[in-house]
Protein backbone atom coordinates (compact mmCIF):
# COMPACT_ATOMS: atom_id res chain seq x y z
CA UNK A 1 0.00 0.00 0.00
CA UNK A 2 1.48 2.91 -1.37
CA UNK A 3 -0.28 5.86 0.29
CA UNK A 4 -0.80 5.84 4.33
CA UNK A 5 -2.62 3.31 5.68
CA UNK A 6 -5.77 5.05 7.45
CA UNK A 7 -7.58 3.78 10.37
CA UNK A 8 -10.75 3.27 7.86
CA UNK A 9 -8.27 0.55 6.38
CA UNK A 10 -7.07 -0.90 9.58
CA UNK A 11 -11.19 -1.11 10.32
CA UNK A 12 -11.81 -3.01 7.40
CA UNK A 13 -8.62 -5.42 7.63
CA UNK A 14 -10.27 -6.83 11.13
CA UNK A 15 -13.96 -6.30 9.88
CA UNK A 16 -14.35 -4.13 13.11
CA UNK A 17 -15.75 -0.76 13.03
CA UNK A 18 -13.91 2.34 13.01
CA UNK A 19 -15.22 3.04 16.21
CA UNK A 20 -14.42 0.40 17.56
CA UNK A 21 -11.13 0.36 16.46
CA UNK A 22 -10.19 4.01 17.54
CA UNK A 23 -11.36 2.75 20.91
CA UNK A 24 -8.93 0.39 21.08
CA UNK A 25 -6.14 1.87 20.19
CA UNK A 26 -6.56 4.22 22.83
CA UNK A 27 -6.50 1.38 25.45
CA UNK A 28 -10.40 2.04 26.47
CA UNK A 29 -11.13 -1.04 28.14
CA UNK A 30 -14.94 -1.27 27.04
CA UNK A 31 -13.20 -3.15 24.15
CA UNK A 32 -12.23 -6.44 25.16
CA UNK A 33 -8.45 -7.02 25.80
CA UNK A 34 -7.90 -9.97 23.00
CA UNK A 35 -9.57 -7.62 20.47
CA UNK A 36 -7.49 -4.95 21.51
CA UNK A 37 -4.23 -6.91 21.21
CA UNK A 38 -5.76 -8.52 17.60
CA UNK A 39 -6.50 -4.99 16.46
CA UNK A 40 -2.76 -3.88 17.68
CA UNK A 41 -1.36 -6.61 15.75
CA UNK A 42 -2.77 -6.41 12.60
CA UNK A 43 -1.90 -2.09 13.11
CA UNK A 44 1.55 -3.10 13.75
CA UNK A 45 1.07 -5.60 10.39
CA UNK A 46 -0.25 -2.99 8.66
CA UNK A 47 2.14 0.22 9.33
CA UNK A 48 -0.08 1.81 10.91
CA UNK A 49 0.60 5.01 12.91
CA UNK A 50 -2.38 6.45 15.78
CA UNK A 51 -2.98 10.00 14.32
CA UNK A 52 -3.88 12.04 18.13
CA UNK A 53 -4.62 15.26 16.84
CA UNK A 54 -8.37 14.55 16.43
CA UNK A 55 -8.36 12.83 20.23
CA UNK A 56 -6.17 16.20 21.54
CA UNK A 57 -8.82 18.36 19.70
CA UNK A 58 -11.88 16.85 21.38
CA UNK A 59 -10.25 16.53 25.41
CA UNK A 60 -8.26 19.47 24.88
CA UNK A 61 -5.40 17.31 26.21
CA UNK A 62 -1.99 16.73 24.04
CA UNK A 63 -0.52 14.50 25.74
CA UNK A 64 2.84 16.35 26.23
CA UNK A 65 4.12 18.80 28.42
CA UNK A 66 7.03 21.20 26.58
CA UNK A 67 10.44 21.38 28.31
CA UNK A 68 13.48 24.12 27.26
CA UNK A 69 16.74 23.38 28.12
CA UNK A 70 19.73 25.63 27.46
CA UNK A 71 21.89 23.11 26.10
CA UNK A 72 20.80 19.49 24.69
CA UNK A 73 24.99 18.63 25.36
CA UNK A 74 24.82 19.50 29.01
CA UNK A 75 25.28 16.19 31.24
CA UNK A 76 23.47 18.21 34.11
CA UNK A 77 20.43 19.35 31.89
CA UNK A 78 20.59 15.40 30.62
CA UNK A 79 20.15 14.03 33.92
CA UNK A 80 17.30 16.67 34.85
CA UNK A 81 15.22 15.67 31.70
CA UNK A 82 16.19 12.16 31.99
CA UNK A 83 14.62 12.72 36.19
CA UNK A 84 11.69 14.31 34.48
CA UNK A 85 11.07 11.18 31.60
CA UNK A 86 11.50 8.56 34.19
CA UNK A 87 8.26 9.99 35.92
CA UNK A 88 5.86 11.38 33.36
CA UNK A 89 6.49 8.69 30.61
CA UNK A 90 4.95 6.27 33.26
CA UNK A 91 1.91 8.84 33.45
CA UNK A 92 1.49 8.26 29.54
CA UNK A 93 2.89 11.55 29.08
CA UNK A 94 5.64 12.76 26.56
CA UNK A 95 8.11 15.13 26.65
CA UNK A 96 8.89 17.84 23.91
CA UNK A 97 12.02 19.10 24.01
CA UNK A 98 13.53 22.51 22.92
CA UNK A 99 16.86 23.83 23.08
CA UNK A 100 17.46 27.66 23.95
CA UNK A 101 21.32 27.89 23.41
CA UNK A 102 21.25 30.13 26.38
CA UNK A 103 19.38 32.69 24.88
CA UNK A 104 16.20 34.26 26.01
CA UNK A 105 15.35 35.62 22.55
CA UNK A 106 15.32 32.08 21.50
CA UNK A 107 13.20 30.93 24.40
CA UNK A 108 10.84 33.45 23.51
CA UNK A 109 10.44 32.20 20.28
CA UNK A 110 10.27 28.77 20.92
CA UNK A 111 7.57 29.18 23.74
CA UNK A 112 5.31 31.09 21.07
CA UNK A 113 5.77 27.86 18.85
CA UNK A 114 5.13 25.34 21.51
CA UNK A 115 1.96 27.27 22.75
CA UNK A 116 0.32 26.46 19.15
CA UNK A 117 0.86 22.49 19.89
CA UNK A 118 -1.37 22.84 23.02
CA UNK A 119 0.97 21.74 26.13
CA UNK A 120 -0.66 20.47 29.01
CA UNK A 121 2.54 22.80 30.81
CA UNK A 122 5.21 23.96 30.15
CA UNK A 123 9.23 23.83 32.25
CA UNK A 124 11.58 26.53 31.39
CA UNK A 125 15.19 26.54 32.34
CA UNK A 126 15.48 29.61 35.15
CA UNK A 127 13.40 33.10 35.82
CA UNK A 128 15.15 35.04 33.45
CA UNK A 129 12.63 35.63 30.39
CA UNK A 130 11.90 38.39 27.83
CA UNK A 131 8.78 40.51 28.74
CA UNK A 132 6.60 38.76 25.90
CA UNK A 133 7.53 35.46 27.32
CA UNK A 134 6.66 36.16 30.30
CA UNK A 135 3.23 37.93 29.02
CA UNK A 136 2.42 35.09 26.62
CA UNK A 137 2.58 32.43 29.32
CA UNK A 138 0.55 34.33 31.66
CA UNK A 139 -2.05 34.10 29.15
CA UNK A 140 -1.82 30.73 28.54
CA UNK A 141 -3.58 29.44 31.40
CA UNK A 142 -1.56 26.43 31.67
CA UNK A 143 0.73 25.08 34.47
CA UNK A 144 4.74 26.84 34.23
CA UNK A 145 7.47 25.61 36.26
CA UNK A 146 10.52 27.24 36.48
CA UNK A 147 13.83 24.86 37.25
CA UNK A 148 17.11 25.14 38.09
CA UNK A 149 16.94 28.51 39.58
CA UNK A 150 14.78 30.43 42.57
CA UNK A 151 13.51 33.66 40.38
CA UNK A 152 12.31 36.30 42.78
CA UNK A 153 8.75 36.68 40.02
CA UNK A 154 8.05 33.46 39.41
CA UNK A 155 5.48 32.75 36.46
CA UNK A 156 4.35 29.69 38.71
CA UNK A 157 6.01 26.89 40.07
CA UNK A 158 9.85 26.71 41.19
CA UNK A 159 11.69 23.73 41.39
CA UNK A 160 15.69 25.01 41.86
CA UNK A 161 18.33 26.07 44.13
CA UNK A 162 20.35 29.53 44.64
CA UNK A 163 23.12 29.54 41.99
CA UNK A 164 24.58 32.09 44.32
CA UNK A 165 24.68 30.45 47.48
CA UNK A 166 26.20 27.09 46.53
CA UNK A 167 29.01 28.65 44.73
CA UNK A 168 29.13 30.54 48.58
CA UNK A 169 30.06 27.15 49.47
CA UNK A 170 33.03 26.74 47.43
CA UNK A 171 34.02 29.89 48.15
CA UNK A 172 33.88 29.24 51.82
CA UNK A 173 35.69 26.48 51.32
CA UNK A 174 38.89 28.18 50.13
CA UNK A 175 38.85 30.84 52.52
CA UNK A 176 38.68 28.05 55.45
CA UNK A 177 41.91 26.68 53.24
CA UNK A 178 43.73 30.25 52.99
CA UNK A 179 43.45 30.56 49.98
CA UNK A 180 42.42 34.33 49.16
CA UNK A 181 43.32 35.16 45.69
CA UNK A 182 40.43 33.84 43.45
CA UNK A 183 39.75 34.19 40.09
CA UNK A 184 36.48 32.83 38.30
CA UNK A 185 35.97 31.84 35.08
CA UNK A 186 32.96 31.43 33.31
CA UNK A 187 31.32 32.51 30.55
CA UNK A 188 30.82 36.03 28.90
CA UNK A 189 28.56 38.14 30.74
CA UNK A 190 24.46 37.85 29.03
CA UNK A 191 23.51 34.49 27.90
CA UNK A 192 24.40 32.11 30.91
CA UNK A 193 22.29 33.71 33.22
CA UNK A 194 23.02 30.58 35.73
CA UNK A 195 26.69 31.09 35.67
CA UNK A 196 26.20 34.94 36.21
CA UNK A 197 24.74 34.42 39.06
CA UNK A 198 27.54 31.99 40.16
CA UNK A 199 29.90 34.10 39.48
CA UNK A 200 28.06 37.33 41.43
CA UNK A 201 27.85 34.79 44.31
CA UNK A 202 31.90 34.12 44.06
CA UNK A 203 32.71 37.78 43.92
CA UNK A 204 29.63 38.62 47.00
CA UNK A 205 31.12 35.72 49.11
CA UNK A 206 34.74 36.94 48.93
CA UNK A 207 34.09 40.58 49.58
CA UNK A 208 31.95 39.08 52.72
CA UNK A 209 34.80 37.11 53.67
CA UNK A 210 37.31 40.04 53.55
CA UNK A 211 39.47 38.42 50.36
CA UNK A 212 40.83 40.36 47.65
CA UNK A 213 38.49 41.42 44.59
CA UNK A 214 38.00 38.74 42.64
CA UNK A 215 39.51 38.55 39.12
CA UNK A 216 36.66 37.81 36.12
CA UNK A 217 38.25 35.98 33.65
CA UNK A 218 35.68 35.90 30.61
CA UNK A 219 36.46 32.62 29.22
CA UNK A 220 33.83 32.91 25.57
CA UNK A 221 30.30 32.77 24.50
CA UNK A 222 28.48 30.24 26.93
CA UNK A 223 28.26 27.41 26.35
CA UNK A 224 31.72 27.43 27.82
CA UNK A 225 33.67 23.88 28.09
CA UNK A 226 36.71 22.15 28.42
CA UNK A 227 38.77 23.55 25.66
CA UNK A 228 37.52 27.11 27.18
CA UNK A 229 38.74 26.14 30.22
CA UNK A 230 42.09 24.72 28.61
CA UNK A 231 41.98 27.95 26.41
CA UNK A 232 41.84 30.42 29.77
CA UNK A 233 45.12 28.49 31.28
CA UNK A 234 47.08 28.59 28.08
CA UNK A 235 46.76 32.23 27.30
CA UNK A 236 47.38 32.91 30.75
CA UNK A 237 50.34 30.48 31.10
CA UNK A 238 52.54 29.53 34.06
CA UNK A 239 51.06 33.19 35.40
CA UNK A 240 48.10 31.49 36.18
CA UNK A 241 49.47 30.16 39.25
CA UNK A 242 49.52 33.93 40.87
CA UNK A 243 46.01 33.00 42.14
CA UNK A 244 45.08 30.74 44.79
CA UNK A 245 42.64 29.50 43.20
CA UNK A 246 40.15 28.96 39.66
CA UNK A 247 36.61 28.99 40.64
CA UNK A 248 35.53 27.57 37.16
CA UNK A 249 31.37 27.96 36.15
CA UNK A 250 31.43 24.48 35.53
CA UNK A 251 32.56 20.64 36.17
CA UNK A 252 33.49 20.61 32.27
CA UNK A 253 35.38 23.88 32.49
CA UNK A 254 37.06 23.04 35.66
CA UNK A 255 38.33 19.77 33.32
CA UNK A 256 40.52 21.52 30.79
CA UNK A 257 41.86 24.22 33.04
CA UNK A 258 43.33 21.11 34.87
CA UNK A 259 44.70 19.10 32.22
CA UNK A 260 45.98 22.58 30.59
CA UNK A 261 48.21 22.82 34.19
CA UNK A 262 49.07 19.57 33.81
CA UNK A 263 50.26 19.86 30.57
CA UNK A 264 52.49 23.62 31.81
CA UNK A 265 53.79 21.44 34.89
CA UNK A 266 51.54 23.35 37.44
CA UNK A 267 50.95 21.48 40.78
CA UNK A 268 47.08 21.22 41.33
CA UNK A 269 46.27 21.56 44.06
CA UNK A 270 49.80 22.88 45.45
CA UNK A 271 50.55 25.82 43.19
CA UNK A 272 47.26 26.24 42.44
CA UNK A 273 43.54 25.28 43.31
CA UNK A 274 40.61 24.31 40.94
CA UNK A 275 37.38 24.27 41.84
CA UNK A 276 34.29 23.15 39.43
CA UNK A 277 30.28 23.31 39.49
CA UNK A 278 27.69 20.38 38.68
CA UNK A 279 29.18 17.03 40.68
CA UNK A 280 29.09 16.22 36.74
CA UNK A 281 30.81 12.45 36.00
CA UNK A 282 34.12 14.18 34.92
CA UNK A 283 34.79 15.22 38.25
CA UNK A 284 34.35 12.27 39.98
CA UNK A 285 36.63 10.21 37.20
CA UNK A 286 39.19 13.24 37.00
CA UNK A 287 43.24 12.61 38.25
CA UNK A 288 42.86 14.72 41.05
CA UNK A 289 39.07 14.06 41.65
CA UNK A 290 37.83 17.95 40.97
CA UNK A 291 36.03 19.66 44.27
CA UNK A 292 32.87 20.83 42.95
CA UNK A 293 29.35 21.31 43.96
CA UNK A 294 26.45 18.97 43.61
CA UNK A 295 23.01 21.04 42.85
CA UNK A 296 21.02 17.25 42.83
CA UNK A 297 19.71 17.26 39.01
CA UNK A 298 18.07 14.17 38.79
CA UNK A 299 16.34 15.29 41.95
CA UNK A 300 15.10 18.44 40.00
CA UNK A 301 13.67 16.52 37.28
CA UNK A 302 11.57 14.29 39.56
CA UNK A 303 10.84 17.34 41.69
CA UNK A 304 9.43 18.72 38.63
CA UNK A 305 7.90 15.54 37.57
CA UNK A 306 6.08 15.31 41.11
CA UNK A 307 4.65 19.45 41.04
CA UNK A 308 3.10 18.52 37.88
CA UNK A 309 1.21 15.05 39.15
CA UNK A 310 0.01 17.71 41.62
CA UNK A 311 -1.18 20.02 39.40
CA UNK A 312 -2.96 17.42 37.25
CA UNK A 313 -4.82 15.84 40.29
CA UNK A 314 -6.28 19.53 40.66
CA UNK A 315 -3.90 21.19 42.99
CA UNK A 316 -3.42 24.66 41.80
CA UNK A 317 -1.10 26.51 45.26
CA UNK A 318 2.03 27.31 43.42
CA UNK A 319 4.74 24.99 44.77
CA UNK A 320 8.34 26.67 45.60
CA UNK A 321 11.07 23.80 46.16
CA UNK A 322 14.60 24.46 47.10
CA UNK A 323 16.63 21.05 46.12
CA UNK A 324 20.11 22.80 47.89
CA UNK A 325 23.44 22.43 47.11
CA UNK A 326 25.90 20.36 48.69
CA UNK A 327 30.20 20.79 48.41
CA UNK A 328 31.91 17.57 47.28
CA UNK A 329 35.24 17.74 48.04
CA UNK A 330 37.78 16.48 45.53
CA UNK A 331 41.61 16.67 45.28
CA UNK A 332 41.95 19.99 43.56
CA UNK A 333 41.66 21.93 46.26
Amino acid sequence: MSRRVTMRDLARAVDMSPMTVSRALRGDETVNAKTRGLIKQVADDLGYVYDSTAQAFRTQKSGFVAVLLPSINNANFAETFRGLSDVLTGDGLQLLLGSTNYRVEKEEELVGQLLTRNPEAIILMGGHHTAVTRRILENAKIPVIEIWDLPPHPLGHVVGFSNADAAKLIVEHLAKQGRRKLAFVGASPGADLRGGSRREGVIASAAALGLPSVEVIDAGEAPVSMRHGAAVVADWGPAIAEFDALVCVSDPVAFGALNECRRLGINVPDDLAITGFGHFDVAAVSSPRITTVSVHATEIGRSTAAVLRDVFAGKTEPQWIDVGAELVLGETS
